[in-house]
């Protein structure tokens, strides 16, 4: 009777990451061994604020859950101590807190991920991470739209200077 519980128990498990898996945006894998309990912490709270879930999982668990989702190329990074970041709404935070802390913190590594449903290599995460921010690249996009703008604008200036000076 205990077993049958602990399977079910475990089978749940598996069914909530294999959800979890399926409609994030963007999920990072990392191996978290060396960080000490503070730093951690401090992950954990960069990417609460960010809206993003971290969590530690066993390697058979997440390999059933890849199975069930579809992602089994996600296996081959699935080794030693595994940590995963989920992101449903945003998908370059989780990689770029992560990257960001991986380069203050030797210990952390990333190793891969998914992103819109298709599993990425650790370079891949990395270039991810360096994109600008949403509110970046909109304000790039608002500069690119206004500079017609005002070029007309400073060459209607230009033209009505030189007329005011030689009159």
């Amino acid at each position: 009777m205990a077993n049958a519980k602990v399977i079910e128990a475990k089978q749940e498990a598996v069914d909530v990451v294999t959800g979890k898996l399926q409609n994030s945006i963007t999920t990072v894998v990392a191996d978290y061994r060396g960080l000490n309990v503070s730093q951690v912490t401090e992950l954990r709270k960069q990417l609460r604020e960010a809206g993003v879930e971290f969590q530690v999982l066993k390697n058979t668990l997440l390999r059933r859950a890849t199975a069930a989702a579809e992602l089994t190329e996600l296996d081959e990074v699935l080794t030693g101590p595994t940590a995963i970041a989920f992101s449903a709404n945003d998908a370059v935070a989780p990689a770029k807190i992560l990257n960001d802390f991986a380069k203050k913190n030797d210990a952390l590594k990333l190793k891969g991920g998914v992103v819109e449903g298709k599993v990425v290599s650790e370079s891949q995460i990395k270039a991810l991470a360096e994109l600008p921010s949403r509110e970046g690249l909109l304000s790039m996009l608002l500069s690119v739209l206004q500079a017609p703008m005002r070029n007309f604008a400073l060459a209607v200036k230009a033209v009505a200077d030189k007329e005011e000076q030689s009159a």
